[in-house]
């Protein structure tokens, strides 16, 4: 789709499904297989089209539809709007990226506890989850514990050791976690409604606020989104979180379990970009087990 000809076809595709006079169409990159452009109608709208060309990729485009008109429905973090989902391309409405500051971490803290709080029926989701390019098995359950280490952790610790990057050893490590799950998982919570991908380049900063994209979103534990943004260092996460614990205090030892909630997408960096993450992912197994 790098093309001039790839370009024009997913703006022709675009302007059949809406039915509406594309003005503007440019190239913005691409990611996981998936190629990004930004148009501008007669109307004046103007929209972020992810376009791919796969049936799997088309999955993973109807999943992201799916979390984020569910996110959507909390009335609490804003969302892009989806326009459209069809014919493997996806059509959200555009936010203008502004810079971070105090006030809008804030904002995002208390709109991140509304989210959670907004609840789910259950852990995992009604639809075949997919995080990056990979499947995200989002099969219900009652126990979070058990749910997290038989559809969060094992996956991708197998996953990783076919691969041939995981050893015997840092497999024993990862199953150690998932066996006793119950002692490190912290006191018993609800499913709240949750990102589910939410490090600090899934939040879009506009107007004031943090708008969250690209969700892996299921009914989950809250400290995982948390855990998320401090992986990789969302701006002014101090005041996120002092925010959020005014609107939703977190339980007590919740700063202990944060390498246990950031272990699944440390696996997931595992399989996606390979031996580069692995200490990682080993060290938060390790910091997950001492917890207990």
């Amino acid at each position: 789709m790098g093309d001039r000809s790839g370009v024009d076809a997913v703006a022709s595709k675009v302007a059949a499904i809406t039915s509406l006079e594309v003005c503007e169409w440019r190239s913005v990159g691409s990611s996981h297989g998936a190629g990004h452009y930004r148009s501008r109608f007669a109307d004046g709208r103007e929209l972020f089209v992810k376009s791919v060309s796969s049936a799997e990729g088309a999955a993973e485009l109807t999943a992201e539809a799916n979390g984020l008109r569910w996110l959507g429905e909390a009335g609490a973090v804003p969302v892009p709007e989806v326009m459209f989902c069809a014919q493997g391309v996806l059509g959200l409405s555009w936010i203008t990226p502004a810079g971070a500051d105090r006030s809008a971490a804030e904002c995002f803290g208390r709109d991140l506890a509304r989210m959670h709080a907004a609840a789910s029926d259950g852990f995992g989701a009604p639809w075949q989850g997919f995080i990056a390019s990979l499947p995200l098995p989002n099969d219900r359950a009652d126990s979070w514990p058990t749910w997290y280490a038989e559809r969060r952790l094992l996956p991708y610790c197998r996953l990783a050791r076919d691969m041939g990057t995981f050893g015997a050893a840092d497999v024993r490590l990862i199953e150690s976690v998932a066996r006793r799950i119950g002692e490190v998982a912290g006191p018993g919570e609800p499913a709240a409604r949750i990102h589910g991908d939410c490090w600090s380049g899934n939040v879009i900063w506009s107007v004031g606020r943090g708008w969250l994209i690209d969700p892996a979103a299921h009914g989950g534990h809250r400290e995982t989104d948390l855990a998320m943004l401090a992986l990789f260092g969302a701006p002014h996460l101090d005041r996120v979180v002092g925010a959020y614990q005014e609107i939703s205090p977190l339980a007590d030892g919740w700063r202990a379990r944060v390498p246990l909630h950031q272990l699944h997408p440390l696996l997931v960096h595992v399989c996606l970009f390979g031996p580069s993450y692995r200490e990682s992912a080993l060290a938060a197994a390790r910091s997950a087990v001492a917890a207990a």
